[in-house]
């Protein structure tokens, strides 16, 4: 019979280890995000357990297809190598410390054509930082791309019509030259979730129903999938993680996991700080309308003598969406028969008529209206860059494209909402010596929004990657 002792001894060792055991064991992804959300109206969606079955009028569209057991065999991934993850942050502090340096640039190998470009000018906020940055990202960028999910609301997306950056980007970063994509996670220093917004709401969503919440348990359950198969979303909660969306649903889709929202980077055309938009990590994302696949043959060769008067003072043409077009409808709609002056006409239709030409009046214009719809952005935009007509900005919220790097002070107009009454006497007053030095700078940065395949150096793709790229250094370049 053992001694009290050695009875109180064992009993003593028994409650140590309970008390170890419970103060270290590390709390579940699920349950730090249950009390997450418990007390944010913002994020109604219940995240419950993997479901192997989403749709059972659509069981094509299963994204979430694991079983626990395939989970459980891959949970010995969920080790990631501290020597792989020093090296990755060891480049990126390398990176830093470069774009901060005065060393000489120096050569860099790359492909894609523009092998000589350098920006320079007004139309850079710091066209040498800059520089150094897309150098760098050249160099050393890699983009992991989660390879779960099935066709067609992952690794899919539209090419054409009004969303279609949103495919051109996935079918580019996935079937492209490969040049920044990598097989190995663990060398990854961003990760991508291959969803298509514009595929959820075609596939998922009930029309008329303004139900956002299928869409938001489609990500929910997907995150909950990579974040159980793999370790590096829990490594940051998903800080290097982005998604892209164009579609007008893109920031309510996020809201599908709180940590997707709140800390990864999203790549959205509809970046509206009033919305939830955060410039500061995420992305605004150019809106590039394909009508038919292809930019318009008529965009591709814009007027090439800036000695050629445009006939129009400034023209806009569509529907009477959102808050601020019905505005410009109120005062400018049908004006150009008031006025016989073509000089100083503003051409505005709600829709234009079958038999006037859309590109033709952008390609006589020298301002292009581009004022928001439902949503904030507007593929107006793009379409005046490309004809070489000088955007006027009718925004409210709106973070412009790239404005890490580009001053849009310097080939466009923002002009107040409350000023549409004056827009002819805004227009007009512009010299042409500063007319003429926007519409310069409109053709410096067409490059940066041009949609090219194969891809090219300095394009929309690497702009936008670029834009990923500085948030993931959490550097600024200007």
């Amino acid at each position: 019979m053992e001694s009290p002792t050695f009875f109180f001894s064992a009993l003593f060792s028994f409650l140590l280890l309970s008390f170890i055991l419970f103060i270290f064991h590390p709390t579940p992804l699920s349950e730090f995000i249950t009390l997450a959300t418990s007390n944010n109206a913002d994020y109604s969606v219940h995240l419950h357990p993997i479901r192997t079955k989403f749709s059972t009028h659509n069981p094509q569209l299963l994204a979430v297809n694991e079983d626990s057991t395939a989970i459980h065999r891959n949970k010995s991934r969920n080790r990631i190598p501290m020597r792989e993850v020093g090296k990755v942050e060891e480049e990126l502090a390398g990176a830093r410390a470069s774009i901060r340096s005065n060393r000489s640039l120096g050569t860099t190998a790359h492909g894609g054509g523009d092998e000589g470009y350098v920006p320079a000018g007004a139309v850079y906020r710091n066209p040498r930082l800059f520089y150094r940055s897309y150098l760098e990202m050249e160099k050393i960028l890699k983009v992991y791309v989660y390879p779960d999910g099935d066709h067609p609301i992952v690794h899919d997306g539209p090419c054409k019509d009004i969303y279609s950056i949103e495919g051109r980007f996935l079918h580019e970063i996935e079937h492209g030259h490969g040049r920044f994509r990598t097989n190995d996670p663990n060398l990854a220093h961003v990760f991508f979730l291959p969803l298509s917004v514009a595929w959820m709401v075609k596939y998922l969503y009930t029309p008329l129903s303004y139900d956002h919440s299928p869409l938001r348990q489609f990500v929910s359950d997907y995150v909950r999938v990579i974040s159980t198969k793999y370790p590096f979303w829990n490594r940051t909660h998903g800080a290097d993680h982005f998604m892209l969306a164009c579609h007008d649903w893109g920031p309510s889709t996020s809201k599908g996991n709180p940590f997707l929202y709140n800390t990864s980077i999203r790549v959205l055309c509809n970046a509206n700080t009033s919305e939830g938009f955060k410039p500061e990590k995420d992305v605004s994302l150019p809106e590039i309308h394909l009508l038919g696949g292809e930019v318009s043959p008529k965009l591709l060769s814009p007027q090439k003598d800036n000695n050629t008067p445009r006939r129009h003072l400034a023209f806009f043409a569509g529907g009477p969406h959102g808050p601020i077009r019905p505005k410009l409808f109120q005062y400018w709609k049908n004006r150009d028969d008031d006025d016989n002056d073509n000089d100083n006409d503003i051409r505005v239709y709600e829709y234009l008529p079958k038999d006037l030409d859309y590109y033709s009046f952008m390609l006589n214009s020298k301002f292009c209206l581009c004022p928001s719809g439902y949503e904030v952005a507007s593929p107006r935009i793009v379409e005046s860059i490309y004809a070489e007509c000088v955007p006027v900005i009718l925004s409210n919220n709106y973070v412009l494209p790239f404005s890490d790097v580009l001053q849009w002070e310097a080939f466009s107009l923002k002009v107040d909402v409350s000023d549409i009454p004056r827009l002819r006497e805004i227009l007009s007053a512009i010299p042409e010596d500063e007319y003429l030095r926007l519409k310069e700078g409109v053709k410096i940065v067409r490059r940066h929004f041009t949609l090219n395949q194969p891809v090219k150096r300095f394009d929309v793709f690497h702009m936008i990657l670029h834009s990923i790229w500085l948030r993931r250094l959490n550097i600024p370049v200007r």
